[in-house]
């Protein structure tokens, strides 16, 4: 690489951080949720899917959006635009921003989402087939679209600058971050809201889901459907949550002597070029991102301790994720997959999961995989089951894939 190409390290600080999952609500108690692993989630067979051989998803409960965001604007957005504009509030709660910032134009908003309003258009569809077309909402378009939750978190917060949506389907949260990570670094702002939202409990997508054998359909037992890296595993269980990380350019947080939870240090992505719905069997893909994302941070293999990985328990995509993992960064990271405990929120995952990486740094304490009864024992990583374990570690990674050969990795580093 020539020096006029050469990129110099960039490390993004994490200020603040917001979470709106099944497993807590609230980034304490996601965060105990996901580590302790005490109490099961909700994962609650869901009425409406009830003929369906997968009946059931990670639900949040406990959670009134009207109570939150008034009735009012509650009307306006999609449970997935709700989920995000919660998990926006707690991040910049939590980042202590002066309210001063948000009409500076050097704030922006990125929010990945595989699905959007999926929903919505489920509804407004039977609306139109069974009723006719005067009963079909005008609210359709902005309810629904995917860069919905950028838009009416960029309007609760009241921030003018660049607001955007990435849909790159089950890596959408992490590519985000990534694009966040980009923008800090040559300078367009200052501070980012990143991450994903998704709620996606749609017949539409759980039968296609279903037909895909993409998902679990353990319906006798479905707090234990989700296992990642198990030899029983047989697919993913839906959830839906948010994820949303405060990111700001260091010397910004430094001057106003902001708190810095971690750094995202490097960012990579890829696509295999390979299927619309398979992995490339070789994880050739998602080894590029990685290795990207690695020289990125200026980091070798020897310096990750831990990765949460994308671990959808799909009998694929958990082989193929292991066996690169072990051949990139060697045995010694001690890899989770937390998704046993918030269900696969697809375009949301890669911000729910960054946001436990940074915790897991934060603590020096790696999540458990819950349900992992018994390891696959042609998974060549050491996944840590049952509870979790304390480690000294000064980095870590993030991998995603998606649908489509969408891949992304992240490599943070502690504060």
């Amino acid at each position: 690489m020539t020096a006029r190409h050469r990129i110099e390290p960039f490390a993004a600080a994490v200020t603040g951080i917001g979470l709106v999952t099944a497993a807590g609500v609230g980034t304490a108690a996601a965060w105990r949720g996901v580590s302790e692993a005490a109490e099961a989630p909700s994962v609650l067979h869901r009425p409406e899917l009830h003929d369906l051989p997968c009946d059931f998803m990670y639900t949040i409960t406990g959670l009134d959006p009207k109570a939150l965001l008034g009735v009012a604007a509650q009307r306006l957005m999609d449970r997935f635009s709700q989920l995000a504009v919660i998990a926006a509030r707690e991040a910049v709660a939590d980042a202590g921003l002066d309210p001063a910032v948000w009409d500076s134009g050097r704030v922006a908003v990125v929010i990945g989402s595989a699905h959007g309003g999926l929903p919505f258009y489920d509804e407004q569809h039977t609306a139109l087939t069974e009723r006719g077309a005067r009963r079909v909402s005008p609210k359709l378009a902005p309810l629904s679209v995917v860069n919905g939750a950028a838009s009416s978190v960029a309007t609760d917060l009241g921030a003018h600058g660049p607001s955007q949506a990435v849909s790159t389907a089950c890596s959408s949260g992490t590519v985000a971050i990534g694009t966040a990570h980009q923008m800090l670094r040559t300078g367009a702002c200052d501070i980012v809201v990143a991450g994903g939202a998704e709620s996606v409990c749609s017949r539409l997508l759980i039968a296609s889901a279903c037909r895909l054998k993409a998902v679990s359909t353990r319906r006798d037992d479905p707090e234990s459907a989700c296992r990642p890296f198990d030899t029983h595993r047989d697919g993913f269980v839906v959830g839906e949550g948010a994820g949303l990380l405060v990111l700001e350019r260091p010397e910004h947080a430094a001057a106003r002597d902001a708190t810095v939870r971690a750094h995202i240090a490097g960012y990579g992505a890829s696509s295999d070029a390979y299927s619309a719905v398979a992995p490339d069997p070789d994880g050739r893909g998602i080894e590029r991102a990685l290795r990207t994302a690695l020289a990125d941070a200026g980091l070798g293999a020897a310096d990750i301790g831990h990765v949460n990985a994308h671990g959808t328990s799909t009998v694929a995509n958990d082989l193929i994720e292991a066996t690169m993992l072990r051949r990139v960064l060697g045995e010694h990271p001690l890899v989770t997959s937390t998704k046993a405990m918030t269900g696969h929120t697809l375009g949301a995952a890669g911000g729910i999961e960054t946001a436990l990486t940074v915790l897991a740094l934060q603590h020096q304490l790696v999540p458990p995989t819950v349900n992992l009864d018994a390891p696959d024992p042609e998974i060549p990583v050491e996944v840590v089951q049952k509870e979790a374990r304390a480690g000294a570690f000064d980095a870590a990674v993030k991998t995603s894939l998606g649908f489509g050969g969408h891949n992304a990795a992240l490599v943070l580093t502690r504060a």
